[in-house]
């Protein structure tokens, strides 16, 4: 099926379709009176702005597949886990690229537990452990290696780079091992399930121009992140400061050249921005989405490739949504905790892995009137906030002001901090809009007072357990009706 309209309509009963998360409501029927009855309607959440098509991108005529997985892992029968293991990358003799990645999710039920998987660069003079273990238990060996190479998450599939770049092996200086990460929500308990989920990698000795990086920013989740219950909107800050990428590179950073993006929240996450400064003043919001879908996770491409230096700030903001919550969510690793994260991806690929800040929290405690001399205490003062519309706005207000910490990683493990501020975010008017009334006409009029009508008692007739796969919609030889009106 296709449709055809305008990104913004002077119509306010449209909405405009931008680089945001959409979803998309359809039904069908035998004529323009759209009933919304069991089997006439469905759902699908996707990115309608794709900035680079397939055909777009270049398969090498001779490529490789090495699977990254676990083998027969039992899943526990709780409602949290984190497996991590070890694993060698292919011994080659020369240099390859890994030009494209896809999940492997062994079978349906698992998909729905399979909450996302990381693979992490490991530094090749890192001792590491065998097995396989809770990456953050008790063994803090299952914890090394902090370096990105590609990731997915819920809904997500599989991701090829742009033609300029890809991940580099084969190399003495490329890593040799990497850590897989795999988390699961077994919210039901359901015991006995086995699991071989992983990561296929595709490489190819026909190499790209650039070996390319992933740098992790956001806000370092463990242990000052929160987010306060019967919040509308709340707003969280990580910060990265790069002024000193190159002392701990070991050599001069390149300009990072970003060409893409994976974002990352739970279940309360609403929305991200990442945004860039340079000598104190905006550049530009590299990315953001502000309809995000915790079920829709995907690596995304720039519309065009942006240039970081060294000395930039960025900034990422994450917009939660806690109506639904009685008590106060923390930052941690289960999907009912809370995750703010950005993933760059970038060329030419340098050592620092991750850079990301937190608020002093101690600061926030005693802005709330909380009585605090440690970050502890300040954490454990939060609890003894009474949490209302001013208590909410005043942490957002605090956490926002308070100083930064802000915590740079390489691959080696070697780790800095350093302070700073949050500037600002200014927000970009939107384009001008085209004037699509006179092109509608009386039918058209009808059509739209139709769905308007439908669109009305959409959040009662709709529920989740009605959905229908969105592939059935092309089987039927019947008249469709969008909810995103066409205004051809």
């Amino acid at each position: 099926m296709r449709f055809k309209r305008y990104f913004q309509t002077c119509d306010p009963n449209d909405l405009d379709i931008t680089g945001d998360t959409a979803r998309l409501i359809s039904a069908f029927g035998t004529d323009d009176t759209v009933q919304f009855s069991k089997g006439q309607r469905f759902l699908k959440t996707l990115f309608l702005m794709r900035v680079i098509s397939p055909t777009e991108l270049n398969d090498p005529k001779i490529f490789f597949t090495y699977d990254l997985k676990l083998n027969d892992f039992p899943i526990p029968a709780d409602e949290t886990t984190y497996a991590c293991t070890f694993i060698p990358l292919p011994i080659l003799k020369q240099k390859h690229h890994i030009y494209k990645f896809e999940p492997i999710i062994t079978t349906h039920q698992n998909r729905s537990m399979v909450h996302h998987i990381l693979v992490y660069a490991c530094g090749n003079g890192s001792v590491l452990p065998t097995g396989i273990s809770d990456c953050y238990g008790a063994n803090p060996d299952f914890a090394l290696c902090s370096q990105v190479v590609v990731g997915w998450a819920v809904g997500g599939g599989s991701y090829q780079f742009p033609n300029e770049a890809a991940i580099s092996i084969g190399t003495p200086m490329d890593p040799q091992y990497i850590r897989l990460e795999i988390h699961y929500s077994n919210f039901d308990l359901i015991p006995g399930l086995i699991d071989n989920s992983g990561i296929r990698l595709y490489y190819t000795p026909d190499l790209r121009p650039n070996d390319m990086g992933v740098l992790q920013t956001g806000v370092f989740t463990f242990p000052v992140h929160f987010i306060p219950p019967g919040a509308d909107t709340y707003k969280s800050y990580g910060l990265c400061k790069s002024s000193q990428f190159n002392e701990m590179n070991g050599t001069p950073v390149p300009d990072l050249k970003v060409f893409g993006f994976l974002l990352h929240t739970h279940l309360a996450g609403r929305g991200l921005k990442v945004v860039q400064y340079r000598n104190g003043e905006q550049v530009r919001i590299i990315c953001e989405d502000n309809k995000y879908d915790f079920s829709l996770q995907e690596t995304r491409d720039l519309k065009e490739v942006i240039t970081i230096k060294v000395g930039d700030e960025i900034l990422v903001e994450c917009n939660f949504q806690t109506l639904d919550r009685t008590e106060i969510t923390f930052g941690g690793p289960s999907t009912l905790n809370e995750m703010c994260l950005a993933f760059l991806f970038y060329y030419p690929r340098n050592n620092i892995s991750s850079c990301m800040g937190y608020p002093d929290i101690q600061q926030i405690a005693n802005a709330l009137g909380q009585e605090a001399s440690d970050a502890m205490e300040g954490m454990i003062a939060m609890n003894y906030v009474e949490w209302n519309n001013e208590t909410i706005k005043n942490a957002e207000k605090a956490a926002k002001e308070a100083n930064q910490i802000v915590m740079i990683k390489t691959i080696d493990e070697l780790q800095k901090n350093e302070s700073g501020i949050i500037r600002n975010i200014m927000i970009s008017e939107s384009g001008l809009c085209h004037d699509i009334s006179g092109h509608l006409g009386v039918r058209g009029s009808q059509v739209t007072a139709n769905l308007q009508r439908a669109a009305a008692v959409i959040s009662q007739a709709l529920s989740t357990a009605e959905i229908l796969p969105l592939p059935l919609l092309l089987l039927t030889q019947l008249a469709f009706a969008w909810l995103l009106t066409s205004s051809q």
